[in-house]
């Protein structure tokens, strides 16, 4: 669905690095990007490419995360076999160097194979990396975890559109800040990226806006772990303005906000002019001793239907991130705080992931240094697996309740009520229903979170993993056919009942003045009558808490 921001940043410093001739006058820098998520990795035609220039360039493999490094060392292996400098970088590489001792988590294999490994950040430093390989000096390791480089008036990230052709909606990335002051124990943004915040100029966006509009591509995700803490945020919303209502480009945005960004002045109302048509929620969850768990104190659940209400007063959707596997969870804790979500929350639509201990992340590094088992197979730390033990839930209670939270949520009865809260607020009905579509089907169907999905699954039988058994193609094939239709058959049978449904709505004069609990005007009452607060675990605490600290600072005034 997203282009890969990594990949876009580092083709921007190559390119940068191109165009000032890092290896000298005589030589060219030929950049070949593939992104795998929407397009084949062909390792025969690469090599051979490669020998038409007599094995002279590198191969390097961009943003590898925890999941994407087996694949990675299977991606590399023909090309080291053939002698070519090979180079990783990435959340896995970076986020173990920097919590771990150097070798855990299969960083020897890398080395084993003499590929090169590379922690940090490349701005400033891609071109010593280059002249390295051209010179056929690649060095073991380049760790610049303890030096991460400014960003303001760096190259900027961009794809040229034959890259991001194939993603849906022609949408390219960017990040306008990296870095997090949070201390979530679960993330590895702030033992990657750091806790001191870099940002971006008002300029740059303007710049990589601009180099994309030429291009055709003017729908754009912005990457930042929290867009609301970035201190150019208004700078930045203030250009976007003037380029879309002035200069006429009709951007589209989505970007990542924190449960409070309702609280900062002019924001959502400048999110909406800027071109924003889509919110991401760090909510993780209604429990606040779950919250509190995993360090995310930040997130106030007394704050959370107000700040929903203001992203739905500017007719933005509005998504979220939940997280099953908190301490507090049970599969029974888990149904009833969806079916509260689904009754007494203004949300569009839910991404449910798994608490995975992801190695860079603080989670991890107790578990590794305690020795506490985890899954040795990478492959499935994508936050949709089960990675090591809970203490109320069995792996395969976990399992079944996380895929079940798919149906639990996206029941027909709660599609059409979103659908509803849409016309009555002026969230556009049409990327309503794509959205659901994907989110509503894709679990169940390809056995892959939505946001891995895409229109057609494109295999290969020769191309099957190496530990996994190879099926001829008079097997492969008709099967393959086969299950492609009948996911195809499901996808339109979905298109065709939600889309009917919208139209339905749309055409009911009345649906324009729906009301539900979700999107009642916040009163003073809530703490009292909301299932929110006096159901979920440490609710009730929560709203003590909010109590405790109004009476301080405002004594006698009424909360609401």
């Amino acid at each position: 669905m997203i282009p890969s921001n990594s990949l876009a940043a580092l083709h921007g410093i190559a390119a940068d690095c191109a165009d000032r001739q890092v290896l000298g006058p005589d030589i060219a820098i030929d950049i070949t990007v593939v992104d795998e998520t929407n397009t084949r990795v062909n390792v025969s035609a690469l090599l051979a490419k490669f020998r038409r220039h007599n094995n002279f360039g590198m191969v390097a493999l961009v943003g590898v995360q925890s999941n994407q490094y087996p694949r990675a060392l299977d991606i590399a292996r023909p090309f080291r076999d053939a002698g070519l400098p090979v180079a990783m970088g990435g959340f896995h590489v970076s986020g173990c160097l920097a919590m771990l001792d150097g070798h855990a988590v299969g960083l020897d294999a890398c080395r084993a194979m003499g590929i090169s490994i590379f922690a940090g950040e490349a701005e400033g430093r891609l071109e010593t990396v280059l002249r390295d390989a051209a010179s056929d000096q690649l060095q073991p390791l380049y760790n610049f975890m303890n030096d991460l480089p400014g960003i303001e008036g760096a190259p900027v990230p961009f794809l040229p559109k034959r890259y991001v052709a194939h993603t849906l909606g022609l949408s390219a990335s960017f990040d306008a800040g990296r870095g997090c002051p949070y201390q979530c124990s679960f993330c590895t943004i702030i033992n990657v990226q750091g806790r001191k915040s870099r940002f971006r100029s008002a300029d740059d966006v303007e710049k990589l806006v601009r180099l994309n509009w030429a291009h055709g591509v003017h729908k754009f995700f912005i990457t930042d772990d929290n867009f609301a803490r970035n201190k150019e945020w208004e700078a930045i919303f203030d250009r976007l303005i003037a380029l879309k209502e002035k200069d006429g480009i009709p951007l589209g945005l989505m970007i990542q906000v924190d449960t409070l960004c309702h609280k900062i002045e002019n924001f959502v109302e400048k999110a909406k002019r800027a071109g924003v048509t889509r919110v991401f929620i760090g909510l993780e969850n209604v429990n606040p001793d779950n919250l509190i768990a995993a360090k995310k104190g930040q997130n106030k659940i007394t704050e959370y239907r107000r700040m929903l209400l203001a992203w739905k007063a500017q007719g933005i959707m509005t998504l979220a991130g939940y997280i099953l596997g908190f301490p507090s969870d049970t599969p029974e804790t888990i149904r009833r705080d969806i079916a509260i979500i689904q009754e007494e929350l203004p949300l569009d639509i839910i991404e449910f992931f798994c608490l995975t201990p992801l190695p860079g992340s603080e989670d991890h590094q107790i578990l590794w240094k305690n020795g506490v088992e985890m899954d040795p197979d990478l492959n499935i730390y994508d936050v949709e697996h089960v990675c090591t033990a809970h203490a109320r839930m069995s792996k395969r209670e976990w399992e079944n309740i996380y895929r079940d939270a798919w149906s639990l949520y996206y029941t027909p009865k709660h599609m059409t009520t979103l659908l509803r809260r849409a016309r009555a607020t002026g969230v556009p009905m049409g990327s309503l229903v794509k959205v659901l579509v994907a989110f509503a089907t894709m679990v169940h169907l390809e056995n892959v979170h939505p946001l891995q999905s895409g229109i057609l699954r494109l295999k290969r039988p020769s191309e099957r993993r190496p530990e996994m058994p190879r099926e001829g193609p008079l097997i492969f094939w008709p099967r393959f056919v086969w299950e492609t239709l009948g996911k195809h058959a499901i996808l339109a049978g979905a298109i065709v009942r939600l889309a009917s449904t919208a139209l339905m709505i749309s055409r009911d004069p009345a649906s324009r003045k729906y009301m539900d609990q979700a999107l009642m005007p916040v009163g003073v009452d809530d703490e009292e009558k909301l299932d929110l607060f006096t159901k979920t675990t440490g609710g009730s605490a929560a709203v003590n808490h909010m109590k405790k600290i109004a009476h301080l600072t405002h004594p006698g005034r009424a909360i609401n």
